[in-house]
């Protein structure tokens, strides 16, 4: 896909305050850059370019509790408001490892969840829950990688532009997001043909 020349790479003592997060990768930093510098940047090697093209818990939630509909609007409500305190916190971090710990709410509550529906306190498709269990180890992996700075803590400077820990975490989280697809599509679609017991 990098078919461009682009600007002079930066190393990482040089490059810009906000990109100094992993000093285990050495070079191909992309110096400070307008918006359609950063649109450009999608045609030219540097240390990002695969994160850049490797790019859900509400619908579980929905599905797990559409037999409890008082407690339903309740739960999700307050994982929203988790969700936005964990980014908050994440954005807000002062270290890659405090930046991964903000989401350790999250996993807790989609724990829970997942808790109460292997124990028939929730309803959903047979079948998904090992998809969502999937997702969250692909997602915790993708970060514990990410935090420890492997493989490149083993050889700085030979991963700066491919397999650094950042891209393995996108990679770990695209599967991660299959794995969401692969439970939430037949959740939702036994959510619309199933009818709940009475009360």
């Amino acid at each position: 896909m990098a078919f461009l020349a682009g600007p002079r790479l930066l190393d990482w003592a040089s490059s810009p305050p906000h990109l100094q997060f992993n000093k285990f990768v050495l070079t191909g930093y992309r110096p400070a850059s307008s918006g359609s510098g950063c649109l450009r940047s999608l045609f030219y090697l540097h240390n990002e370019l695969g994160n850049i093209y490797t790019h859900g818990a509400l619908p579980i939630i929905h599905c797990t509790l559409a037999c409890r509909p008082w407690l339903r609007p309740a739960a999700l409500l307050a994982y929203t408001a988790l969700s936005a305190v964990a980014g908050w916190r994440a954005l807000t971090a002062p270290s890659t490892s405090a930046r991964l710990r903000a989401f350790g709410w999250q996993a807790g509550a989609r724990l829970l969840v997942f808790g109460a529906r292997s124990v028939g306190l929730g309803s959903g498709a047979p079948g998904s829950l090992p998809c969502y269990l999937r997702m969250d180890a692909l997602a915790l992996l993708g970060g514990l990688v990410n935090v420890a700075r492997l493989p490149e803590r083993w050889g700085p400077g030979r991963f700066d532009y491919w397999g650094n820990s950042h891209q393995i975490m996108h990679l770990l989280s695209v599967g991660s997001i299959l794995q969401l697809h692969a439970g939430v599509v037949p959740d939702l679609l036994w959510a619309a043909r199933h009818a709940c017991p009475p009360d």
